[in-house]
């Protein structure tokens, strides 16, 4: 499992990692809310352990803000030393799937986030998208340009599905920031760096093969099949 903590005590942190990474996990920490919303935007994990009490921006808030504002879907397990019922019932209408009450056991941990992976996996189709040589997998949550993995920020991801789904077709500027951000875009074109960030990946990695991903100046983006267009 690649799995995210997102906890401010070092000591907590230390622990996890250490029953955690000789099993074979994955493991990154953010110390911060802002910095933990900041990682899933950047990468994509299996599952979420978030502390209920961080300093500054709360894990109530930053669970609102991965599912609202990232439309994250990744599992989240929340930790916290609040074991009231009201308490736990706020964390589950927050966003988390799961709920563990500090202090805890490592071994519980455990089974409780590969459950929660087991159980994300099975909402996932398994229809693979594909275009030319460009395909994405929901079963496994991987990205391939002829037959070699290309790695994407959730973002990317996102990005890459609405326009597989359209493909050749045009997606719209105003589709894509609706598809990351729905009602609530960014007053700065954040869109190009994603954008960007997309290109790179897709073609700027695979200098021997000719673009995909273009742009139509002032309306939106495409993938285009130059093996069909010619």
């Amino acid at each position: 499992m690649r799995i995210l903590i997102i906890e401010d005590n070092s000591d907590i942190v230390a622990n996890l990692y250490e029953y955690f990474e000789p099993l074979g996990h994955e493991l990154d920490n953010a110390r911060t809310g802002q910095g933990g919303l900041a990682r899933v935007a950047e990468q994509r994990f299996d599952v979420i352990v978030l502390d209920g009490m961080l300093p500054g921006l709360d894990g109530l808030e930053v669970c609102r803000r991965l599912r609202e504002e990232q439309q994250c879907n990744t599992p989240v397990l929340m930790l916290t030393a609040r074991d009231t019922v009201h308490d736990k019932v706020k964390g589950l209408q927050a966003g988390a799937d799961d709920y563990l009450v500090k202090p805890y056991s490592l071994i519980e941990l455990e089974a409780r986030l590969h459950a929660l992976v087991r159980r994300a996996s099975t909402l996932r189709t398994d229809q693979v998208l594909r275009f030319g040589d460009l395909e994405f997998d929901p079963g496994t949550f991987e990205a391939r340009r002829a037959g070699q993995r290309v790695e994407l920020t959730p973002f990317g991801y996102k990005m890459l599905v609405a326009l597989l789904r359209a493909a050749p077709s045009l997606v719209t500027r105003e589709e894509l920031e609706q598809e990351l951000w729905k009602d609530d875009p960014p007053l700065s074109d954040a869109l190009r760096s994603h954008i960007h960030a997309l290109r790179l990946a897709i073609d700027k990695s695979f200098p021997q093969s000719p673009p995909m991903l273009f742009t139509v100046s002032g309306v939106g983006y495409r993938l285009v099949d130059h093996n069909v267009s010619k």
